[in-house]
This record gives structure tokens, C-alpha cells and sequence, in this order.
């Protein structure tokens, strides 16, 4: 558990809640001071930052090696991501609980998709009579969530469509409230969008085709979104690397990239839960938490809610603790205050994990 610490200056534990010191003892956060010798931390601390959406143990091409996966999450630690929501993995990445330097993983199991209308070697393709079986198993295998790929190009169209059938959905959604778990899809385009969430969708990742028609059907049904737009950013190259094939497809791409901080921001401003996510382990590298922040900002959210997106409201909405009383000791430390600028989460200043700092 190392060290008794003591984190002085100002603890941000939430909007409202904030504190001049707290001390690790034992591995678990503490308001009171203890008896024993404490090494001292000044800084701005938050708790441990979420990744939302991300892939450890995938790469562009499938599942990775051991060694990969460790990098991939160590990386995300270094750079203060201590806990992350895994939207989808080929790859058995239980090993990683055993490990006290490694973030906690909340896995979604592997990606569900239509035959053919998904990334080779990353989903269970399958055809919608199969899919509550396939969303039973799933949630059984994850940590309380299931992935959908909601659309994907359809080749016939040669534009993205919708690849699931709104009776499907609804069966299969349903099953997996029974299981105790919540269902997220991966959602680029428009269409996909009002049968998903009339279906009972927990969350959309991207969701990069909200429209005025359906931002308010999101809003009244409490469904979440997690832009991605550290992923949303490559667009452009996507459309420039498939355009020759499918135009119309590539198009449709720049139109969702152009209008991206504009949904972003008419989400939050509706009363849509936004939480950060990078989508790292497929082309983008892990460790980019702090970029999607910012780019949360650059959307036009308020600084606040931003952090909120990578933290206490991210934590809160994921089921983990926070900087309370008696919870594990999972916190970032700055050099100053990421409320006057959040590009300093990209520059921590110590790393504590399970009561030890790490980076």
C-alpha cells in the first residue's frame, strides 16, 4: 500500500466539494489526519481520471498479446487514466485485475455487429435472430455493460445504415437489463439513432449523427453519449482513404466531422450526460484522456462539466468512488489548478493508484 500520504493544497472531489488536504492510509482515502509520518504532495489533486470508451488488449488489426494489453494500459495510467471502460475487446484482459499497478477495467465483452458490417477480427458477427443470445452471453461475460455496433457501411448502399432491425433491439436490450447489464452502441450516422434509444439503449458512443429531432428524444430517455472526438478527429483521412470506393459514404463522414462540436455541444446544452472516452486501442494510442477533455472545451462545454465528463461524474455514472471517505486512494495530482486550464491534465504531476504512487 506504500506510503501514508498526505495531499495538500486543494482536493477537487467534486463541483461542490472541495478540501485543503486529504492522506492515503492503508491504500483507501482519509479526511483525518493520521498518527503516523505522513510524505507530503502539494498540488491540485482529482480523482483518477475515467476513459470511457477505449479497447485494451485490441489493435487495428485484432486482439493483442499480453504484453501489448500491458503496455496499452500502463500507458493510460501514466497519463492518469486509473479507470477505464473497455467498449469491446476480443481479448481476455481478466489477468489486469490481479495487478495493483494496472487501472481497473469495466469490460463491455466482445463488440456484437452485423455479418460483414464491422472491423475484421473484432466483433461476433452475427444476424439478428441470434442477437439476445449473443447479448445474453455477453453481458454475463462483462463487468455490467454489452457493445453493440449500431451501424456500419452498408456496401449495397455504400453509406452507413442501420444494421439491426427495431423488434431485435428491443428483445435483445431487454435481455440485457434482465442480466444486469446496460447496453451502449457504437453510432456514427443518423438513422440507427430513434430505434436504439425507443429500444432502451443506455448509451450511444460518438453518437456523431444527433439532429434536432433526436437530441430531445436522448434527453426525455436519459441516454448518455460519449463523443469520442480525439477518434472523430481522423474523419477526414477515413473519407480521403475510402472515397474512391464509396462517395457517397465518404461524404457522409465530412458532413458528421464538419457539424461535430456543434452536437456535442446542443447535447449538453439539452441535458444529455456527456462523458469523455478516446476510443483508444484500435488506430489511436492509449494515454489520450486529456486531449478528449480538451476537446470537450473546444466544443464549447464548461470547463466543469468537462472534468466532471473524466471524474466525479464519470466515476458516479460507472458505479466507482471517488475522493470519499474510506475509498481506494485513486487520484492525479497537478502543478496547478485544471479548472483555470485543462490542459494540464496532460502534465501530472503524481499518479496514486491503490494508495501507491506509480507515475
Amino acid at each position: 500500500m506504500g506510503d501514508v500520504l498526505h495531499i495538500k493544497g486543494r482536493i477537487l472531489a467534486g463541483p461542490d466539494d472541495v478540501h485543503d488536504e486529504l492522506w492515503v492510509v492503508g491504500g483507501r482515502i482519509s479526511y483525518r489526519r493520521p498518527a503516523a509520518e505522513a510524505v507530503t504532495v502539494e498540488g491540485w489533486a482529482l480523482p483518477g481520471l475515467v476513459d470511457a470508451h477505449c479497447h485494451v488488449g485490441l489493435d487495428a488489426h485484432g486482439a493483442v498479446d499480453r504484453a501489448t494489453a500491458e503496455k496499452q494500459a500502463l500507458n493510460d495510467r501514466d497519463a492518469g487514466a486509473l479507470l477505464l471502460r473497455d467498449a469491446g475487446s476480443p481479448s481476455d484482459t481478466r489477468w489486469t485485475d490481479e495487478r495493483d499497478d494496472l487501472p481497473r477495467i469495466i469490460r463491455a465483452g466482445r463488440h456484437i455487429a452485423r455479418t460483414r458490417r464491422y472491423i475484421r477480427n473484432y466483433a461476433h458477427e452475427i444476424e439478428p435472430g441470434d442477437l439476445t443470445a449473443y447479448v445474453r452471453r455477453e453481458a454475463r461475460r462483462g463487468d455490467g455493460w454489452v457493445k453493440l455496433v449500431g451501424d456500419w457501411i452498408d456496401r449495397e448502399q455504400g453509406d452507413l445504415a442501420p444494421c439491426w432491425p427495431k423488434g431485435a433491439l428491443a428483445e435483445a436490450i431487454s435481455a440485457a437489463h434482465q442480466e444486469g447489464a446496460r447496453v451502449t452502441a457504437h453510432c456514427f450516422a443518423e438513422d440507427s439513432l430513434a430505434d436504439l434509444v425507443t429500444a432502451g439503449i443506455d448509451c450511444i458512443e460518438h453518437a456523431t449523427g444527433l439532429t434536432d429531432e433526436t437530441v430531445p428524444l436522448f434527453a426525455e430517455h436519459g441516454v448518455a453519449i460519449v463523443p469520442t472526438l480525439v477518434n472523430i478527429a481522423t474523419f477526414p483521412r477515413l473519407a480521403a482513404g475510402g472515397e474512391a470506393k464509396f462517395p457517397r459514404w465518404a461524404e457522409h463522414l465530412r458532413r458528421l466531422h464538419a457539424r461535430r462540436y456543434e452536437t456535442v455541444r446542443n447535447a449538453h446544452d439539452a441535458g444529455i450526460a456527456v462523458y469523455a472516452g478516446t476510443d483508444a486501442g484500435g488506430s489511436l494510442p492509449h494515454g489520450m484522456v486529456a486531449a478528449e477533455v480538451g476537446e470537450l472545451v473546444t466544443a464549447g462545454l464548461p470547463v466543469e462539466a468537462a472534468l466532471s465528463a473524466a471524474t466525479w461524474g464519470a466515476r458516479k455514472w460507472l458505479g466507482r468512488p471517488g475522493l470519499t471517505e474510506g475509498a481506494p486512494a485513486d487520484l492525479v495530482v497537478y502543478g496547478s489548478d485544471p479548472r483555470a486550464d485543462v490542459r494540464v491534465l496532460a502534465a501530472p504531476r503524481r499518479v496514486v493508484l491503490r494508495g501507491a504512487v506509480v507515475a
